[in-house]
């Protein structure tokens, strides 16, 4: 410090005066030095990681191109016994179904059956208590033969009265008047032999048989109550052998029925009718196709179709829903390639196959009903072809692939 207090002098020059850009050369003198190497071995990382990937890049490319077609499995398309089938949802109906109704009034004396049972045409079933209607038959056979006493009377005197007519000892008045009496009379008979018939009627409505082979149901008045017309249903009998099993087919399936029967020999192809029961057995007995309905139910766009059933063990009942399955007879050959190799789209139906080349090719097909494991295919393949059944995800049309032949006993 100086005299006066002041710092001292500082000299340009002077080891201890130091401008800003003096120190900043400084400093960039001691530290600077390490951050231009640093650069430079960045830059150098930088161009060696640039080449490494440049180098990494290559080798897919040249693993891509050596890389072999995808492997995928075929199977032939061929040539197949198939006998078409047709399902469709129906109903069982009974053949005859007759409901026992009282046509004269009168307490039931008996009942004459099982509920439940089968019965035969003619077996009685429940009786009436006859006395009234046999003391009206007695009594209109009784009016009966009086009037045909009358009749007789009125007959010999007309008679009477026209011989002597002719010797002139009776008017005509009388022999018209005898011949009026003798027409009433063989009203009277008339009349009388009517009554006959109407009482012999309802004496024989007071016995019940039954008028159908069947199985009878519930009963609905037991003995000793009293029943008449006005009363309903007695009971029901229901047919059981043969049985009908009825079912609607659309106006399309109905056409394509008619259309898979015909052969080329204008024959057609013979179909039977097979049910298969609620449970998912199938019922042993064939039916056969005996009627289509002459109307189209204007709501469904359907015709009701009906089959005969035979139906010995009674397992097919009235009213049951059944599956129905309209099938050929004998089996046909038709084109057939296995349900793996069928693919959908919004198009439709297609299979992939693998031609001559090795070349994957996309064909549309149109397929008919499945048959086990296979799927017939009624256009768009030929017998021969390979499809592909394995790998079909892998692949698209006109890639190159190395295809197996699958035969079916390996399973694919």
């Amino acid at each position: 410090m100086g005299l006066f207090g002041t710092s001292p002098i500082k000299r340009p020059g002077s080891a201890t005066d130091f401008g800003p850009a003096e120190r900043r050369d400084r400093r960039s003198g001691a530290f600077g030095g390490r951050a231009t190497a640093a650069s430079a071995t960045t830059l150098v990382a930088s161009a060696l990681l640039v080449a490494l990937l440049a180098g990494c890049g290559e080798k897919p490319q040249a693993q891509t191109a050596a890389s072999p077609p995808p492997a995928v499995g075929v199977r032939v398309a061929e040539m197949k016994g198939v006998a078409r089938s047709y399902s469709f949802v129906g109903r069982i109906k009974a053949i005859d179904v007759v409901q026992l109704r009282a046509r004269v009034e009168g307490f039931l004396e008996k009942v004459l059956f099982t509920e439940g049972q089968d019965v035969k045409t003619g077996d009685m079933l429940f009786q009436i208590e006859k006395t009234q209607y046999q003391a009206a038959l007695d009594q209109a056979k009784a009016n009966l033969a009086s009037a045909q006493a009358q009749e007789l009377n009125a007959e010999l005197a007309f008679n009477r009265s026209q011989e002597l007519l002719k010797n002139q000892t009776v008017p005509q008045a009388l022999l018209d008047q005898n011949r009026a009496n003798l027409e009433s009379a063989k009203a009277s008979v008339l009349q009388n032999r009517a009554s006959v018939t109407i009482a012999q009627e309802n004496l024989g409505y007071t016995d019940i048989k039954a008028p159908i082979d069947g199985r009878i149901g519930l009963t609905t008045y037991t003995q000793g109550n009293l029943v008449n017309p006005a009363s309903g249903v007695l009971a029901t009998i229901v047919s059981q052998d043969p049985i009908y099993v009825q079912f609607p087919v659309s106006l399309r399936e109905l056409d394509n029925i008619r259309t898979a029967r015909k052969q080329e020999s204008g024959h057609l192809i013979k179909i039977e009718v097979l049910v298969r029961l609620s449970s998912g057995r199938e019922y042993p007995h064939p039916g056969v196709w005996n009627y289509t309905d002459t109307q189209v139910d204007l709501q469904t766009d359907t015709l009701l179709m009906r089959a005969t059933l035979p139906n010995p063990e009674r397992q097919l009942v009235d009213g049951a829903f059944v599956t129905v399955e309209v099938k050929e007879r004998q089996e046909q050959q038709r084109l057939v390639v296995p349900q793996a190799a069928l693919q959908v789209d919004q198009a439709g139906n297609y299979v992939l196959v693998v031609n001559d080349d090795r070349k994957v090719e996309l064909k549309r097909i149109k397929t008919g009903p499945q048959v086990d494991t296979d799927v017939v295919v009624e256009d768009g393949l030929r017998q021969g072809e390979k499809v592909i059944v394995d790998g079909v995800q892998k692949v698209r049309p006109g890639q190159v692939v190395d295809a197996t032949l699958i035969t079916p006993s390996s399973g694919g």
